[in-house]
């Protein structure tokens, strides 16, 4: 392949633009905060769902609580009921004395419900100061991927301008570099990760290694339009004044 001396030249800024461009992507899918708003989330996830089971729990203890609570009170009227019959002094001795009888079991049964109210109460208390702690944790970690997602947003407006302003120019080194030799730069690039290197003081700059004679002679006797290529690396290998020939 036959290509001007200016041609080949311009191939060098083509790939300077295409190899930022690649670190610009790169930097795109490693941006540090990427992997901590991953983290985050996957704890944010855990918190959730420890939330949502707390909640649930504390809904279901406190629907125990009413109960305990209707419970205490139904005793606690029927004592009151019996009271005033009694205090009354209504009714036969028999009947009063079975009153009294039933006052002492009323009493017992709503000590026995008020022990079970307040275990229930403090199971509850227990459960709300765990939601809190949970409430406070996830309100905590949603600052923290506030901040990071801020900072990640903030690096990715960064290297979009950065890419838009280093790609501006690429069409027109496109262009006259020629369809025919960028073609074959974009063959090699796609298996290389670069498709053309300059020699600098006899040595590639692709695969940095450094040629021998027999190569630099036939790269000397070569013409200047002659499109060369490594024999290593078979990267197009760009004639520059620090070749070293």
């Amino acid at each position: 392949m036959k290509a001007e001396p200016a041609r080949q030249s311009r191939l060098l800024d083509l790939q300077a633009i295409d190899t930022r461009l690649s670190q610009i992507e790169h930097a795109r899918r490693t941006i540090p905060q990427l992997a901590e708003i991953a983290d985050l989330e996957g704890k944010a996830r855990l918190l959730d769902d420890q939330l949502i089971r707390s909640r649930t729990e504390l809904g279901d203890v406190k629907r125990e609580i009413t109960k305990a609570e209707g419970d205490v009170q139904q005793v606690r009227d029927r004592a009151t009921r019996d009271q005033q019959r009694l205090d009354s002094g209504v009714g036969s001795a028999k009947d009063l004395t079975a009153i009294q009888h039933e006052l002492g079991s009323l009493s017992r049964r709503q000590a026995e419900l008020e022990e079970v109210e307040l275990e229930v109460m403090e199971r509850a208390e227990a459960i709300e100061s765990d939601v809190a702690e949970l409430e406070r944790g996830r309100g905590e970690l949603t600052e923290r991927l506030s901040a990071l997602e801020k900072a990640r947003d903030e690096r990715l407006a960064e290297l979009s301008a950065e890419e838009d302003q280093v790609a501006a120019p690429r069409e027109t080194v496109v262009d006259e570099v020629g369809e025919d030799l960028v073609a074959l730069y974009e063959k090699i690039r796609s298996t290389s990760g670069t498709g053309a290197a300059p020699l600098r003081q006899r040595r590639c700059g692709g695969c940095q290694l450094e040629l021998n004679p027999v190569e630099l002679r036939t790269i000397k006797d070569a013409p200047e339009d002659e499109v060369l290529r490594c024999e290593e690396c078979r990267r197009i290998l760009v004639r520059t004044p620090e070749s070293g020939l």
